[in-house]
């Protein structure tokens, strides 16, 4: 297969260096939320030196919460342990033109020790490796797609920080799902948002309005499941610059004001062996011609939702999305073609596909892809068998399973899942169990504009 436009191997990055095309390499990573961090190499520099023996970063930053406070009571790093360095080595396959930022390219990098280079296991990336390890050792290869939503804002995001974020205004002012004259007003984003993915090894599908006042969606091509999740952080670290390089701004929150439709992260995947697609099959299940594989990953997947709901709505804001008739799903049933549903079976024969609605724009595609092949490759080796199919509106069938309410409801059932256990390791149960309670206990120490509205006089 031709290489991506703007997919660099290091041969063409030399190249490019040496014409002062290309002057800086952002060398990163994701930290647990998602966030792209790294450093910027003079690009003579990272040829002579990176390329070869990588770099380091500090181990604090796989403990630090959102606004980047130090977070006591992780194993992984601490005080008593200075908080040394891990290993940054880059992915050659993720090297790329940085289309948007002028004279730059970058490449996703994999942590590991510092000591015996061994992978660090609370990185998220090595997380997704860990899960795809196990899925070739079953003889499959996996391919995906992730669908983010978000709010445009014609505030940029120094305005809105400013403002706390209040009163900001939408680039729309009435719902315009789907219409071409939305797409056009605000085509002066999108337009570059598309060619700068295109331009730097990210094929894009479409962009288009949703549900929301200024909400949108762009959709990038599937691929497999780790070029797909490298794709998805690019692709909101070029977005969300874009944006500032504007004077706009997007966001991901899974819910950003409460009359309004939150923003989801819906996940597709299905299975492959030797370029066939092991879902489809002869054998009618619920009107679907498919494989017992894709029934029992099916069944699997939904098994372990519960367990697996904080990597999949990570932050206190992401269970504000799910309410009813809103887009979001509320129970954990599966449905064809049905959008009220947890989970969607689309597609047919090599396109036959499950999509999982329930994860919010704000999650990490790293952990949330991860738990999704971990409990779909559970249900093939326990052949875990799905619920009936479910016709109508889900969200009328109040019998169903609900998603856990809370990311506390969801942190108690990682905390005490021996699939977690079995599945990612004890240490980083025990991590990611850390950094979920924390983020727990700062949102209920802090107070709220909707305490003081609702307070201030009446009590």
């Amino acid at each position: 297969m031709d290489k991506l436009k703007g997919l660099l191997d290091l041969k063409q990055l030399t190249k490019l260096v040496e014409l002062d095309e290309i002057d800086t390499v952002l060398v990163g990573f994701t930290d647990h939320y998602g966030r792209f961090m790294g450093k910027r190499f003079d690009g003579e520099f990272f040829l002579e030196s990176v390329s070869k023996s990588g770099t380091h970063g500090c181990t604090y930053l796989l403990t630090v919460d959102m606004e980047m406070e130090v977070i006591e009571g992780y194993e992984y790093a601490n005080w008593q342990q200075g908080y040394g360095d891990f290993h940054m080595v880059p992915d050659f396959s993720t090297l790329r033109i940085a289309s948007w930022l002028e004279k730059t390219a970058m490449v996703i990098c994999d942590l590991k020790d510092s000591r015996d280079h061994s992978p660090v296991a609370q990185a998220p990336r090595s997380i997704l490796r860990q899960q795809l390890e196990q899925a070739a050792i079953m003889n499959y290869s996996v391919m995906a797609a992730s669908e983010l939503e978000y709010y445009l804002f014609e505030d940029s995001y120094r305005e809105g920080y400013e403002s706390g974020y209040k009163d900001l205004t939408p680039a729309g002012w009435y719902i315009e799902d789907y219409h071409s004259f939305q797409g056009a007003r605000n085509e002066f984003f999108h337009g570059a948002a598309r060619r700068h993915l295109r331009d730097s090894g990210i094929p894009v599908e479409s962009s288009k309005g949703e549900a929301g006042v200024g909400q949108h969606e762009l959709n990038i091509k599937f691929s497999d499941l780790l070029t797909m999740s490298d794709s998805h952080i690019v692709f909101k670290q070029c977005i969300k610059e874009v944006a500032d390089q504007q004077q706009v701004s997007i966001t991901f929150m899974a819910k950003y004001i409460d009359d309004q439709s939150g923003s989801s992260c819906h996940l597709h995947l299905s299975l492959f062996q030797k370029n066939k697609n092991v879902f489809h099959g002869r054998k009618d299940f619920e009107g679907i011609k498919c494989s017992n594989e894709f029934r029992w990953f099916l069944g699997g997947w939904m098994a372990h939702v519960p367990e697996m709901m904080v990597f999949y709505a990570p932050t206190i804001n992401s269970y504000k999305r799910y309410q009813a008739c809103s887009w979001a799903p509320t129970r954990i049933v599966w449905s064809y073609d049905n959008r009220t549903a947890g989970f969607r079976v689309v597609g047919d024969k090599d396109s036959l596909r499950i999509e999982c609605r329930i994860p919010g724009a704000d999650c990490n595609p790293y952990l949330a892809f991860a738990g999704a092949l971990a409990s779909g490759l559970d249900g093939i080796k326990n052949k875990i068998e799905p619920p009936p199919i479910y016709s109508g509106d889900v969200y009328t069938a109040d019998h169903l399973p609900r998603v856990p309410q809370t990311l506390a409801d969801a942190l108690h059932l990682f905390e005490n899942s021996q699939f977690v256990e079995e599945s990612f390791g004890s240490a980083v149960k025990k991590h990611y169990s850390h950094f979920f309670q924390k983020e727990i206990e700062l949102y209920q120490n802090a107070v709220t504009d909707w305490e003081r509205k609702r307070y201030f006089e009446q009590v």
